[in-house]
């Protein structure tokens, strides 16, 4: 499938949602139009309050207030884009670290055997933690800044990027391997051009699931603790049942979420030039 036809039907499947989102809203067709908005809000008001918080947003005075401080905006000029600053900030410290130790760890425990056998409980009973208790630990011990907001996001990625690196490590052909090492290669260059290659396309896969991951652990921290921040505004409209308020900053998270998918695409594309594309079925 090409790729504007791709993309019509991506905007014709996110057009009829929400068509169908203002139509059960503005009309009675499941109960009191008023008592359905009080829930759902409606998809016009939605991005009108989108609209409205990127408006109040003041370009000059947000300009004069950046500096090379974390967070490198001031709030009252900046308005939602300070909020989304901390958020950025967050999701990329978490999935950045989070990768990196998943796919160094990942390497590691492949390559070792009887590292990997000692650790497997232990691997496999952190991992079972359900992060949302780590939360206030992690603002105990590091505060309610943006460091345990990363601290939990990255326990939601280090667990995916380690066991896809593994898996992909651990599934390279020993047929392969065996050729390799034939052909003289030491084990520095086994893991360029062999393990490397095998695992970066379990890699990616991985990346794809946990740049959503990140965000999650970067908005479930500001929502549990903190002054600024997506996940803080929402906090804020839940709180004075601000429904429209809610699924606004959930629609700036979704675009979010796509934006930096959309950039660890481009950079896999970029690095697996060499695979070949998508079997599309048999010619007849």
């Amino acid at each position: 499938m090409n790729r504007p036809k791709l993309l019509a039907m991506q905007v014709g499947v996110g057009l009829a949602i929400l068509l169908a989102w203002h139509v059960l809203t503005v009309y009675p067709l499941i109960g009191s139009t008023k008592n359905v908005q009080f829930f759902f809000s409606t998809p016009l008001e939605v991005l009108a309050r989108v609209v409205k918080e990127f408006a109040s947003v003041q370009p000059l005075g947000c300009l004069k207030s950046v500096t090379f401080t974390v967070p490198f905006l001031a709030k009252d000029p900046c308005g939602i884009l300070y909020d989304l600053a901390i958020t950025s900030i967050e999701t990329v410290l978490a999935f950045a670290f989070g990768a990196f130790g998943g796919i160094l760890f990942g390497f590691v425990f492949a390559r070792g055997e009887t590292l990997a056998a000692v650790f497997d409980p232990y691997i496999k009973a952190a991992n079972a933690l359900p992060r949302v208790v780590l939360a206030p630990i992690f603002a105990l011990w590091f505060g309610l800044g943006i460091w345990s907001k990363v601290a939990l996001g990255f326990t939601l990625v280090f667990f995916i990027v380690f066991f896809n690196v593994y898996q992909g490590v651990r599934e390279v052909p020993q047929v392969v391997l065996a050729n390799a090492r034939m052909l003289g290669m030491n084990e520095r260059q086994l893991l360029r051009h062999v393990y490397w290659p095998a695992a970066l396309t379990w890699v990616f896969s991985s990346l794809h699931t946990s740049v959503g991951f990140a965000l999650v652990g970067a908005v479930v921290g500001e929502y549990l603790g903190s002054s600024a921040g997506l996940g803080y505004k929402i906090q804020q409209a839940e709180s004075v049942f601000d429904v429209t308020g809610v699924f606004a900053g959930m629609l700036i998270l979704a675009v979010f979420v796509i934006v930096i998918d959309m950039l660890v695409s481009a950079i896999e594309n970029r690095l697996l030039v060499w695979r070949p594309g998508p079997t599309t079925g048999a010619q007849s």
